[in-house]
């Protein structure tokens, strides 16, 4: 068995401050369902950073795949459909769960993992022959996406420009939004994102909570009875203070939102800094807490005794594609190993 995983950035518990918040408050009675002073808080902490115009509602949920299911379906009528990129999690990664709400998925091709206004206009182009075809409405974009890489801000502005002008809603999946907001190539502010979307998620699983994830309804249209859509599909907590009380941590006095992102962005820097400086190269540019390394196979078998990481996919014959992802917790002495394992 392994000794050190690379596999997500979800291996480890949580953060200390967040398991010590979450014992302190464990015998105070809350009103459930999120109707908690602690999850009326860490609303109010996430809004302050949403500027003053903010007049939308949030909402927290388990996991990011609930976020997604909730989010999309609830913006949906049957006959509408989703535009995402072919990589997207929601077309790779979440088990048919958006076609399952009944919801088809149009995919196009990624150009660095990242959803362009060229394949949205593709998609549109090609799929208008009404009432023949579903009729494309929602945009799915997700910051960071499976490559790890970022969406600039002039990015983000082009496609929401596109979507008001073709009256398209946009989605954000912010499943790893905390490392691209702390990605040194960054522009972009929760503010901007608020401002350019009409409905995202902030996760916290992948940044050091236990679990949890805070969805942002920009749009006021899309937050009527939003909360039947989170009861309808199993994301309202009985006990929605442990979502709360999380959020109010990583949104506090010592920023645990941005620093652990930072901290988990850094570990994946020197990664890959190490890599191409041991005559190695890599499959994209390391913009957040993902490194994807092109090893020679004999490498990789060597390395996969002492760490756990995925074979991504075949580079040539001889080499693979792996994918190594540094969480909040990762320890610097463990990168340095699997990098002596390069010389």
């Amino acid at each position: 068995m392994a000794t050190y995983s690379f596999l997500d950035d979800y291996s480890e518990g949580a953060h200390p401050d967040i398991l010590r918040a979450l014992t302190a408050s464990n015998y105070v009675q809350q009103a459930p369902y999120g109707a908690d002073s602690h999850c009326e808080d860490a609303a109010n902490r996430i809004k302050a950073h949403l500027g003053e115009g903010f007049q939308g509602a949030i909402h927290f949920v388990a996991s990011g795949t609930m976020a997604n299911i909730v989010s999309i379906s609830s913006c949906l009528r049957p006959h509408e459909a989703v535009i995402a990129v072919a990589s997207g999690h929601i077309v790779m990664r979440e088990a048919g769960a958006i076609e399952a709400t009944g919801h088809k998925l149009i995919t196009v091709p990624a150009v660095d993992g990242k959803l362009t206004t060229e394949a949205i206009e593709g998609a549109l182009a090609s799929n208008a022959h009404f009432p023949h075809m579903t009729k494309p409405r929602l945009i799915y974009l997700s910051n960071a996406p499976a490559t790890g890489t970022i969406y600039t801000l002039a990015e983000l502005r082009d496609i929401s420009a596109l979507a008001k002008r073709r009256g398209l809603i946009l989605f954000l999946d912010g499943a790893r939004l905390g490392a691209a907001l702390a990605s040194p190539k960054n522009d972009a502010s929760l503010a901007d994102i608020a401002s350019l979307v009409d409905i995202f998620w902030i996760g916290g699983t992948k940044v050091g909570a236990l679990l949890g994830e805070a969805i942002v309804v920009c749009n006021p249209a899309l937050s009527e009875d939003f909360a039947f859509h989170l009861k309808q599909r199993g994301g309202m907590l009985a006990k929605g203070r442990l979502l709360g009380i999380q959020f109010q941590e990583l949104f506090g006095a010592n920023d645990l939102f941005s620093s652990l992102a930072r901290h988990a962005n850094a570990m994946a820097a020197k990664l890959a800094t190490g890599i191409v400086s041991a005559g190695h190269g890599l499959a994209a540019d390391t913009e957040t807490n993902q490194v994807f390394p092109i090893l020679p196979n004999a490498v990789v078998s060597a390395l996969q005794p002492h760490f756990a990481f995925y074979v991504w996919g075949k580079a040539d014959d001889d080499h693979a594609v792996i994918r190594l992802v540094a969480s909040w917790a990762t320890e610097e002495r463990q990168v340095d190993a699997f990098l002596s394992r390069l010389a």
